[in-house]
């Protein structure tokens, strides 16, 4: 068994794109699946944290200080920047402005540690930053939202953070419990099984949240096509300014950070717009899917490059 997850470890770029095109196939899968989506981002968030331990995780103090300001950077530095800059020029707040500013004040996708290690690099501080990007979700946030009217309530981006954030401990405190007193040293198969059955998790999650693409690809061809085109402008070009940036200022952890500056849970902040908003946004939200999960292939070259 572990052999066999291994080789799919060693494959796990075409166990996701496999995810992608399941995802488009198989809508009625797709939509039969979406209930499951926090129990399957749980479940892949154990095994983040299991694949990592306590140790790694943890860092030194000085990784964790590294990971408060980037997170400041990434969740409140960018997306005020970015609002202000539409208020000083004038611009409207159109559909696609918000989906920007959402992308640009929302904490890591759960899946940024596991797109780094398909990359080849180490998870951890992707990790830091996804558990220090949610839990301090309800400070960085409250600025963006004054300059949001667009935005309902702040309580339910508020709560739907703290309930993310209690799933997010659950799981990783869970992971890293199994680790410390039940597998302290991974060998080399272990890892490769771990990070395989990581894959085939990846896979089934992106099936769920593909449940608003297909309709949109039947039925407004043109519009799925520039929020397709958008949701790779936006993720990618985060990632490369974020690397280039970063690599010319010699700070560490280049891959990670930029990785989690492209790959957003903005979801979290829908539950607060009103109905008439989220349309576009939903699909924007299927869209985004593709950069996310096509990252470990698309942007591998473009990091060893630059």
């Amino acid at each position: 068994m572990q052999q066999a997850l291994a080789f799919i470890a060693r494959h796990g770029k075409l166990g996701l794109i496999a995810g992608l095109v399941a995802g488009l196939a198989l809508p009625g899968v797709a939509a039969a699946m979406r209930p499951w989506i926090p129990e399957l981002v749980a479940f892949l968030l154990f095994l983040t944290a299991f694949r990592i331990g306590p140790v790694d995780a943890a860092g030194k103090l000085n990784d964790l200080t590294r990971t408060a300001r980037a997170v400041l950077v990434l969740q409140l530095a960018l997306p005020l920047g970015f609002l202000l800059l539409l208020k000083l020029f004038g611009l409207p707040m159109t559909p696609l402005a918000l989906a920007a500013a959402l992308v640009l004040a929302a904490p890591s996708v759960t899946g940024s540690a596991n797109f780094t290690i398909l990359l080849g690099h180490d998870p951890a501080p992707a990790l830091r930053l996804l558990i220090l990007g949610t839990a301090l979700l309800p400070l960085t946030s409250i600025p963006v939202f004054w300059l949001l009217p667009e935005f309902g309530d702040l309580a339910a981006v508020l709560g739907a953070a703290l309930r993310l954030l209690g799933v997010i401990m659950a799981a990783a405190g869970l992971g890293f419990v199994l680790r410390h007193w039940g597998a302290r040293h991974l060998s080399d198969l272990n890892r490769r099984a771990v990070d395989g059955l990581t894959v085939i998790a990846l896979a089934v999650v992106v099936v769920a949240l593909m449940s608003a693409i297909r309709p949109a690809l039947a039925e407004r061809p043109a519009e799925l096509a520039f929020w397709l085109a958008a949701a790779f402008g936006i993720n990618f070009g985060s990632q490369l300014l974020c690397y280039t940036v970063l690599r010319a200022t010699g700070r560490p952890d280049p891959v990670p950070t930029s990785i989690v500056a492209g790959n957003r849970n903005f979801a979290l902040f829908l539950v607060a717009l009103p109905p008439e908003a989220t349309d576009p946004l939903l699909i924007f939200l299927g869209c985004y899917q593709f950069p996310m999960y096509l990252t470990p292939t698309l942007m591998r070259r473009r990091y060893d490059l630059l």
